[in-house]
């Protein structure tokens, strides 16, 4: 409730109300999160929490369009990184703050935030921290309706590296499956892009991969996009363009060690507004989930659209 409104109210309450947004799939024992979930809520006031599960058709549309009708306090949500990035898309200029509780295999979101991955500590970090605004993407391109992602959108390699990492493997390993599917992935071929940033003339590159990024880290905190930061209304890109599989080594390593020469295999820009044309369709994620392949992913930043809670 807006305090400089709450005298208008008929019957002001104080009453807070929280929903939580859950893949069920993606917790062990659901009863046994519920309950943790709850009593954490019920201590800092939460009352008559909304539980929302998603279903295998719907990640969180309908669930999250149901919170934001209840008017909720808070939106808690929690599963994989499509389940996160459908809610944040639908609660993008809402208001309603978001929690994100680490349940996926990647968990891009939280670890960016710097939410820990161990539920007990992120349930008091996020209900006992703070609210920061923080940037949305949007999306649009062949084959793909207007959208939004909070982390990372991609064409080629990462999108192959995605779709070949199997459930049931992420399920017994977590995101290492994603280090096994790379491996798989490594001779994947080149793809003819051309890059257009903000009103800049467009470029002309070959890459294994091309990723649009609001955040920078992946897994292992490798910093794909070192200079990404959720809240600085830019968007970064990184185009990944060993020629061998020999030039991996090295081209890893200089993700993990910024100093290191890049040389021509990485290059980076920045802006407002990115553009991505390939010649041919190629593989395309949004936020860890695989969408139809297509040639164009456009994206757009939209600041501060998103209110998240922090530790």
């Amino acid at each position: 409730m807006n305090p400089e409104t709450q005298d208008d109210q008929p019957e002001p309450t104080g009453r807070l109300q929280a929903a939580v947004i859950l893949n069920p799939i993606k917790v062990a024992d659901v009863d046994e999160f519920r309950a943790k979930v709850d009593a954490a809520l019920s201590e800092r006031g939460f009352e008559d929490t909304l539980w929302l599960e998603t279903t295998e058709d719907d990640a969180g549309y309908a669930m999250a369009k149901r919170a934001i009708d209840e008017t909720v306090a808070l939106v808690v949500v929690a599963g994989g990184d499509g389940t996160v990035r459908v809610v944040c898309a639908e609660l993008a200029r809402t208001d309603i703050p978001v929690a994100v509780l680490p349940a996926g295999t990647g968990n891009l979101l939280a670890r960016n935030l710097g939410i820990s991955l161990d539920l007990d500590e992120a349930l008091s970090q996020l209900l006992d921290g703070s609210e920061q605004r923080i940037d949305s993407v949007l999306v649009k391109g062949d084959q793909l309706g207007d959208d939004r992602f909070v982390v990372m959108a991609g064409l080629g390699l990462d999108a192959a590296i995605i779709a070949d990492a199997p459930d049931d493997l992420k399920k017994r390993v977590g995101w290492a499956a994603y280090v096994v599917s790379t491996m798989r992935n490594l001779n994947h071929p080149f793809v003819k892009i051309e890059i257009t940033v903000d009103d800049k003339p467009p470029i002309t590159r070959r890459a294994r991969t091309v990723v649009i990024g609001n955040v920078g880290t992946l897994q292992a905190n490798i910093p794909l996009l070192p200079d990404a930061k959720p809240d600085d209304g830019m968007i970064d890109l990184v185009v990944l363009a060993p020629r061998r599989i020999s030039h991996w080594p090295r081209l890893a390593l200089s993700l993990v060690i910024k100093s290191l020469n890049e040389g021509r295999h990485i290059q980076r820009y920045t802006g407002q507004r990115i553009q991505i044309k390939a010649d041919r369709p190629a593989g395309r994620q949004l936020d860890g989930d695989t969408i139809e392949n297509g040639r164009i992913l456009s994206a757009e930043v939209d600041p501060s659209a998103l209110v998240v809670r922090i530790p």
